[in-house]
């Protein structure tokens, strides 16, 4: 891999062998035949030609000085892992000696090539992760020499060919992650050396043929998520004494378990889940190196009794990571031989049972426990106290049961749980205050029990929340002020309480929310002007309060609004008829008397005329008292022109306020005394614009960052007025909150503009990425951002970008994204700010040839060099290079890189085999004492499954950075899609489970 490669016009001639992978920083050295001619050596100097970057050297013996049938690589040709396109050329099919070729991981399109039949001697042929389409050539079945093929992840079609009966010596085959259909080929249980089949995610039908479980070499068995029927064959167990992964899972099979699945003593997971599986599962004494145990979403159990008495055969699978049963029909109670599962079980699922008794106290010798799910059964207990054993806990839950009692205040003891759903049981007493020291809860589910009390101000203090539903108790007193902290929740449901007063203003800080359910409670007053910041809301239930005054008008504004239920409160005057009111369907405002007007199919009564005739009359009146007063009002502009014209004469401050009257005032006498006269020792930072400098007001009780802008720079005024327009209209978690502008003049008469914001304790990303050798600082030893950091800063970033690219009025480009302006708060949560650059979108009037390179060096994406107008893909691109560099600790302005070399392409070099060797190796001399992953440390066992999913967070991490990153737009994806991706990547991390 280590060049960037366009296909050589020779078209390939006779050349016998290329190798380009270089996985180790080395190219691999394979010179095989002896003989050769005049024309493989032209063609392989035509192909050196042909290589536009070279990093590692990999041709440098490739010259007139060595006999060319000792150049490095004559028997193998491996390009995988690059972004080589079109259809692979027929010429390749000229390469009769060619012993192996590697295309995985481009963007090949078109059909496999027919002709590399031809290639008779080829040993291994690996097509996977392209864009190929077709049927598979049955020309293909004769290479009687093959022992690997792999064409998974394409869009192939049609059939699996019997004719792969004649590859004989075929040992591993997949074909995974396609659109192949049909049946499976009988003819397959020929190929008596075959160890590895995998035929998942296609659209196969009918049954597994028997065939298939005669092949007593098979390690590996997958035809995961086809529509595959029929059973498993009673002798599974003996006929294939090898198999270590049995993967049949998102199909339609159906009948028993085999008994004799207990005689594959090599078996490492089994994989059944959603199926169609039922009756007793049988023992499983002899799997004693099973680790993954996968039964949930079938019809296991019979509801009786002893239902479970197979865990007793488990008690001796020291390896066990992950038991997951849930979704069956499994009955009678869960005993204490729970309590002798492995240690090393991570994840325990039996949701949606038929479970009855108690939960068993000895479950907390599972101290390694990660996932516990026991919701949807019939449990009618306590929770034991053993629980508060498990601090390792990320996911807990025990909803929809009979459990009862008081919520255990030792919940505060497990801090690093993400999900807490504990619903629809009879639960009673009030919610702990201890809760609040689950500072990584994410996910909170208390609704339909009996608690009592009041909400506890830590409970509403914890930013980290996503999900909180209380709603169905008996709650009282008020909504916390402290709500407003919840600045990341998208759902927050109260309703169905005896809560009472108004509605904090401080709600409107919540503005990810989207869905916000506070009915049947006795909340009163008007609604604050605060909730105009709510602009993402998709839901909205205020019915059944005491809410009074006229609807707000911001609610017709809110352009994601799909269901709105003001019903049965005390609102009054005319109903908008503009946005959600609009459509009668998704509106409901019955129950208020003093409601008029609207759109004809809400059927509401016509507002009083009178009224507008008695407007009418004052509008007149008021028509006189503007007409004399309009004299008054020129002489009044006259006399403060001359004001403003003498006070920047002598120095007087001249201040206003930018951002809204919202915004606190500030004079630059007020900064100019909170930064101790702009003094050098408070200088934190130098911006594109201008300087920050830390400050204090409010008699020093706050401390603030006051970005001056250096008015002598072109352009900075238009950043001043650029950042207020960004800064005024938008307000996210991760974003730098802006506290106020000043635009005045100084002690000499200069214009004086600068914006003051929130003061980040912990800098910025910059600094905490590249230390410049400062060991002085004093910060050198625990500035070493873990990987876990790493990844919530990403995307906390991302999510900042997706608030303003997807869910504002008008999408916001930042245009200068880098880590300098990705400031860090006191919990390490990332802060997206500079705004100096920033665009509206659509700008009508913005012309192409006007704008020219947009950002930092490094960091702009490559249309804006070529005048191309701003774009969000432009953001994206920022990213993905943020992303690299991130992980990676490399600037992409590193003395290492150059034009042909970039950050982005020496990452994609990497990928995958030397992706863990390209990470800032700074990820490896820490602990990160507590979180889940343990860190990664010098004594990481990457063999380990704890290691493995480490190493396989990385490749991800730095995948989706190179795609973010890509040259052309079309190819980078929306940073909605971004933040998704690192959810599933972060929970992968963290050991999540999705069926709990």
């Amino acid at each position: 891999m280590g060049a960037t490669v366009s296909w050589p016009s020779f078209a390939f001639m006779h050349v016998v062998v290329l190798l380009l992978c270089l996985g180790s920083g080395f190219p691999y050295v394979a010179c095989s035949f002896l003989g050769g001619n005049e024309t493989d050596r032209l063609a392989l100097l035509a192909f050196k030609a042909e290589i536009t970057t070279d990093i590692f050297g990999a041709l440098n013996t490739w010259n007139e000085s060595i006999p060319f049938c000792q150049w490095l690589g004559v028997t193998e040709l491996r390009l995988h892992n690059n972004s080589l396109s079109q259809p692979i050329p027929p010429e390749i099919g000229r390469l009769q000696r060619l012993q192996g070729l590697y295309l995985g991981n481009n963007s090949f399109s078109g059909e496999i090539p027919p002709n590399i039949s031809a290639c008779t001697n080829l040993v291994s042929l690996e097509l996977f992760g392209n864009r190929l389409v077709g049927k598979i050539s049955v020309e293909l079945g004769s290479l009687f020499k093959l022992e690997v093929l792999h064409i998974a992840e394409n869009e192939l079609t049609g059939g699996i060919p019997s004719v792969f009966a004649n590859l004989s010596s075929l040992i591993h085959l997949n074909m995974a992650a396609n659109r192949i259909g049909g049946n499976i080929p009988f003819a397959l249980g020929q190929l008596t050396n075959l160890e590895v089949l995998i035929l998942g995610e296609n659209r196969l039908v009918g049954t597994i043929p028997l065939s298939i479980f005669n092949l007593s070499s098979i390690s590996r068995f997958n035809v995961i998520t086809n529509q595959i029927r029929g059973s498993l064959p009673s002798e599974l167990g003996n006929t294939l004494p090898n198999l270590q992964f049995l993967e049949v899972g998102m199909n339609l099979l159906s009948g028993p378990i085999p008994v004799s699945i207990s005689n594959a003593t090599k078996l490492l997971h089994i994989g059944l889940v959603s199926n169609r599986f039922s009756g007793k599962v049988p023992p499983f004494e002899k799997l004693h190196d099973l680790r993954r145990l996968i039964l949930a979403q079938n019809r296991l159990g019979i509801g009786e009794a002893d239902d479970l008495s197979f865990l007793t055969s488990l008690t001796n699978t020291t390896n066990m990571t992950n038991l997951n049963l849930g979704e069956n029909n499994f009955g009678g109670m869960l005993t204490d031989t729970i309590s002798n599962l492995s240690t090393n079980l991570r994840r325990l699922n039996l949701r949606r049972n038929k479970i009855v008794g108690s939960i068993p106290t000895g479950i907390g010798n599972l101290v390694n426990l990660q996932a516990l799910g026991l919701s949807g059964n019939h449990f009618t207990s306590n929770i034991p106290a053993d629980l508060r054993k498990l601090e390792k806990l990320q996911i807990l839950s025990l909803s929809s049961n009979n459990l009862y009692g008081e919520i255990p205040l030792m919940f505060g003891n497990l801090t690093l749980l993400t999900v807490l759903s504990i619903s629809q049981n009879r639960f009673h007493g009030s919610i702990p205050s201890s809760i609040g020291k689950c500072k990584m809860l994410e996910e909170l589910g208390l609704d339909r029990n009996n608690l009592t009390g009041t909400i506890p101000r830590e409970v509403m203090s914890l930013s980290s929340l996503l999900y909180i539903n209380i709603s169905q108790n008996n709650l009282t007193g008020s909504l916390p002020v402290e709500v407003g902290n919840l600045r990341n929740v998208e759902e927050l449901d109260v309703s169905e309480n005896m809560l009472v007063g108004n509605v904090p203003s401080d709600l409107g800080s919540c503005v990810k929310l989207r869905l916000l359910y506070m009915e049947g409670n006795k909340f009163w007053g008007i609604l604050p002007s605060t909730l105009s910041n709510l602009r993402g809301i998709e839901e909205l239930d205020l019915s059944q309060n005491n809410f009074s005054g006229q609807i707000p008008g911001y609610l017709p504004d809110f352009v994601f609004l799909r269901k709105l239920n003001l019903s049965f409160n005390d609102f009054e005057g005319v109903v908008p008829k503009g946005g959600i009111f609009g459509n009668a369907t998704a509106v409901f405002i019955s129950g208020n008397k003093k409601l008029c007007g609207g759109i004809a199919d809400l059927q509401l009564k016509s507002c009083n005329l009178s009224k507008g005739l008695k407007k009418g009359r004052f509008t007149l009146t008021l028509k006189l008292i503007i007409s004399v007063g309009f004299g008054l009002l020129g002489l009044t502009l006259v006399l403060c022109f001359l004001y403003l014209w003498w006070s920047r004469k002598t120095t007087k401050v001249s201040s206003f306020k930018i951002l809204g009257n919202s915004f606190m005032k500030l004079s630059y006498q007020s900064l100019h005394k909170a930064t101790d006269s702009f003094s050098p020792a408070n200088l934190i930072g130098m911006g594109s614009f201008g300087s920050v400098y830390k400050g204090f007001i409010d008699q020093g009780k706050k401390v603030v960052a006051v970005k001056v802008l250096n008015l002598n720079f072109r352009g900075a005024a238009k950043s001043f007025i650029a950042e207020c327009k960004a800064l005024k209209s938008i307000k996210h978690r991760n974003l730098v909150k802006v506290l106020t502008a000043c635009s005045s003049i100084d002690f000499q008469g200069n214009d004086f503009k600068a914006l003051v914001y929130e003061f980040m304790v912990n800098g910025s990303l910059e600094e905490w990425l590249h230390q410049n050798g400062n060991e002085d600082d004093g910060h050198n030893e625990s500035r070493n951002l873990s990987l876990l950091q790493r990844l919530n800063i990403a995307i906390d970033v991302a999510s900042a970008l997706d608030y303003l690219h997807h869910h504002c009025l008008k999408p916001i480009v930042h245009c200068d994204l880098k880590p300098s302006n990705v400031l860090l708060d006191d919990e390490m949560v990332g802060h997206v700010g500079d705004f100096g650059l920033a665009r509206f979108l659509p700008e009508e009037h913005w012309q192409s040839n006007s704008i020219g390179i947009r950002g930092s060096v490094g960091y702009a994406a490559p249309e804006y060099g070529m005048g191309n107008e701003v774009s969000t893909f432009g953001d994206v691109y920022s990213y993905g290079i943020l992303i690299l560099e991130i992980f990676i600790g490399k600037r992409p302005t590193d003395i290492t890189f150059n034009d042909s070399v970039t950050l982005h392409n020496f990452a994609k070099i990497a990928l995958p085999e030397q992706g863990a060797s390209i990470a800032d190796p700074t990820l490896f001399q820490q602990s990160e004492n507590g979180e889940v992953s343990s860190g990664i440390n010098n004594t990481t066992n990457h063999n380990s499954i704890e290691g493995q999913r480490i190493e396989e967070c990385l490749i991800s991490i730095l995948k989706l950075g190179i795609t973010c990153s890509e040259e052309l737009m079309r190819d980078r994806p929306a940073m909605n899609e971004v933040v998704a991706q690192l959810n599933v990547i972060k929970n992968a991390l963290l050991g999540d489970i999705t069926a709990l």
